[in-house]
């Protein structure tokens, strides 16, 4: 029977085994599809889709930096523990390796990585290592320089927290030290203009009623709530932030004091938004015991 790329598909969908293993298993059992997802089973290739239903909030965050292009990629597992495994690293640093030459998460699964597509290569991993995978988020950055920091790092380029900071001037060392600051202080935004403007609105309906409360009149209002909201800026915005290394300058003025001026920056934590859920072995086991 002549194995079809449709029948490869198919098996691949209800297996989560490899191309390769998939169309091996369906050659071995002449094409059909029940007995090769058996013999998949027999070889312990068709893990993946039993995982794939399973939270992976943990794994790892990895950037790179080639010349005036950064990128940096999420990609997670089920337990912090897999993100110490060596294999796993190795996996990640493979896929960021290929964000370089793609501008989004979609091109990226499609991308190569030592002869499999990035997506066939964590389908592979989840056989092999035995947890749910998935390469959930990449940013990029471009600009004259571009500087990247780890913050709990696992490895060179490897950690929990991964920023790029890309400035037009400068050099690799301030670079650095904002990527720090990012890392540390969590911006929404680069500055006031790139703020969405519900969270704005939001805010000045908030301070707008908090002002009220006081009672003043409306032109003291007005000032307040002029003054609350540049506070607002100064806490949420990079430039206008106080710079951690030096709390007496914003970071848009430390830049500038250093020749720069802050481009664009990204910082993707791992897990950043999933809900975890939090499994209850004990009452999973007495589930099973029936009390």
């Amino acid at each position: 029977m002549a194995i079809t790329a449709a029948l490869v598909k198919e098996l691949r969908e209800l297996s989560g085994a490899g191309m390769m293993d998939a169309k091996k298993a369906l050659v071995k059992n002449d094409g059909d599809v029940e007995a090769s997802m058996d013999w998949l089973r027999t070889k312990g290739l068709a893990k993946a889709a039993k995982k794939s239903g399973r939270t992976a909030a943990e794994g790892l965050v990895g950037v790179k930096v080639e010349g005036g292009v950064g990128v940096a990629v999420e990609v997670n597992s089920e337990t912090d523990f897999v993100g110490k495994n060596a294999d796993f690293q190795k996996m990640v640093n493979g896929i960021v390796a290929a964000a370089v030459n793609v501008d989004d998460v979609d091109a990226l699964k499609s991308a190569d990585v030592n002869g499999k597509t990035v997506e066939e290569t964590v389908t592979d991993a989840i056989a092999t290592i035995g947890e749910n995978m998935a390469v959930r988020r990449m940013a990029k950055v471009t600009g004259d320089v571009v500087g990247s920091y780890i913050h709990t790092a696992a490895a060179d380029g490897l950690g929990k927290i991964g920023v790029l900071v890309a400035l037009k001037g400068g050099d690799e060392a301030t670079a650095k030290q904002i990527a720090m600051h990012v890392a540390a202080t969590n911006p929404a935004s680069l500055s006031e203009e790139d703020l969405d403007p519900a969270v704005i609105e939001r805010e000045k309906t908030v301070l707008t009623e908090q002002a009220r409360e006081s009672g003043k009149p409306d032109n003291i209002i007005e000032n307040m709530i002029k003054g609350r909201i540049k506070k607002f800026y100064s806490e949420v915005t990079l430039v206008n932030q106080a710079f951690v290394m030096n709390p007496d300058v914003t970071v848009g003025q430390a830049a500038k004091d250093a020749g720069a001026e802050i481009v664009s920056f990204v910082r993707l934590e791992v897990g950043e938004g999933i809900e975890k859920v939090e499994e209850d072995f004990a009452a999973e086991v007495a589930k099973t015991m029936g009390g």
